[in-house]
């Protein structure tokens, strides 16, 4: 009777180790992909900021700062400015800009690094940004006070009003200033005076070579002789003439 039950124990052991090493473990369904991080999704979330996104498409800086978020190890930071920041701009401010200063403009708005407002507090100023290059180096001064981050440009200053996005590689910082880079907005230095013209060379008269002969006293001897004849002769001729009228009166 044990000797009958312990078989059957063993069978049905078998059995268990067996469908348990054939079976077949159902699949793990994936989770969701997550989305690759989007300045553009940020800020139209924010609702403000039209006209910046307008700039950022235009310029193609948009294109450019979404491949750095997805590909840089140091992250990124962004300023931006409200569409009210914008209105505040002297009409024709952005039209007067070149194509070339209006993506300066923009990158002046992106940090190359991923700053926290605690990182902030141990920044070393000037900051650079992403518009510096062979066109110049475009910085600015951002300090901290205890609840405040204000940002200076050297043209303009404004306080950063709120966080809109802060989760390493990204930060987004609200501000209610548009940032003017000295190097477009600046006072220019004054334009250089012209070069003055060249003078005008005085030509000298060329000095004869060839001296005058000096008169000998031959000459000089002869000279004074025709000139004592000539005036013998006017005398003679003078006295000639009286007579011949003094005979015809006469007659």
């Amino acid at each position: 009777m044990a000797s009958s039950s312990l078989s059957f124990s063993f069978l049905l052991f078998t059995i268990f180790l067996f469908s348990s090493t054939h079976a077949k473990t159902a699949p793990v369904a994936p989770g969701p992909t997550p989305e690759p991080l989007s300045l553009t999704k940020i800020l139209e979330k924010g609702s403000q900021y039209t006209t910046l996104l307008r700039l950022l498409k235009e310029t193609q800086v948009s294109t450019q700062i979404n491949s750095q978020l997805n590909s840089s190890y140091d992250g990124l930071t962004i300023f931006a400015p409200t569409d009210n920041a914008f209105h505040q701009l002297k009409a024709g401010t952005l039209n007067s800009l070149t194509d070339q200063e209006q993506v300066e403009l923009v990158l002046f708005h992106v940090l190359p690094r991923f700053y926290s407002l605690t990182t902030f507090q141990s920044a070393s100023n000037p900051v650079s940004t992403q518009a510096s290059g062979n066109d110049g180096v475009y910085t600015m001064n951002v300090t901290t006070t205890s609840n405040q981050l204000n940002v200076s440009t050297g043209v303009n200053d404004t306080p950063v009003s709120s966080v809109l996005y802060s989760d390493f590689p990204l930060a987004v910082y609200s501000v209610d200033s548009v940032l003017l880079p000295q190097a477009i907005f600046g006072p220019k230095p004054p334009a250089a005076a012209p070069a003055p013209l060249p003078a005008k060379k005085k030509t000298k008269k060329p000095i004869s070579t060839t001296a005058e002969a000096p008169i000998s006293s031959a000459d000089a001897d002869s000279t004074t002789s025709d000139a004592s004849w000539r005036g013998q002769n006017a005398g003679w001729s003078l006295v000639f003439g009286i007579g011949f009228g003094a005979l015809s009166y006469l007659m």
